[in-house]
């Protein structure tokens, strides 16, 4: 018994539909293969480049400007007077800055204090002989997105934010924070909560 031609035609368009289907398919699902090993395999993107900026010194003349430390890695440590968490992570800083000084730079930002006389007697009371800027409008702060203190990032010798600590340092965050700097890795963030 021999199959009419008319079915026979219907019965390869059938065929022909799976086989171009079956074929989509096939290929749809190399496409997604290919782009996961792809997106997996590639390489972070870059740490963010910390925004530039200058603004007055505090405690000496003249300005204050990230450009200063061009191919230099740099702590920039924003604080203010008024700030609780400020006031036992100065003396802390101060004192890791006296150990390693000379090969790492630190800034101090003094934000929102709406006197420079009394920033410059707070920092000289604990002890502080780091890079002080003054910045009583908070301009680098908005331009870092701070919206409390204290805080402080670390920047690769490109500028770039390597690592970003919210509150209080610890020397471990500080000596994490150096050899992040120096290996210019990804950036992190730690949130450490007041106690």
């Amino acid at each position: 018994m021999s199959v009419p031609s008319a079915a026979r035609s219907t019965a390869r368009l059938a065929w022909r539909h799976k086989v171009v289907s079956g074929s989509i398919a096939v290929f749809a699902a190399a496409i997604v293969a290919v782009s996961l090993a792809t997106s997996s395999s590639a390489a972070p993107p870059p740490a963010p480049v910390a925004p530039a900026f200058t603004v007055a010194a505090l405690g000496a003349p003249g300005s204050v400007s990230l450009s200063q430390y061009r191919g230099k890695p740099v702590v920039v440590n924003f604080w203010a007077t008024w700030c609780d968490i400020c006031v036992s992570e100065t003396p802390l800083l101060a004192s890791w800055y006296k150990q390693e000084h000379g090969k790492i730079a630190l800034l101090g930002l003094d934000e929102n204090d709406p006197s420079a006389k009394a920033a410059l007697a707070f920092a000289r009371a604990k002890g502080v002989t780091y890079t002080l800027g003054f910045d009583p409008l908070m301009n680098v702060a908005g331009a870092f997105d701070i919206d409390d203190l204290p805080q402080t990032y670390f920047l690769n010798a490109q500028h770039r934010i390597v690592e970003r600590v919210l509150g209080a340092m610890s020397k471990a965050d500080l000596a994490e924070g150096v050899s992040l700097m120096d290996a210019a890795q990804t950036p992190s963030e730690k949130v450490i909560e007041p106690s």
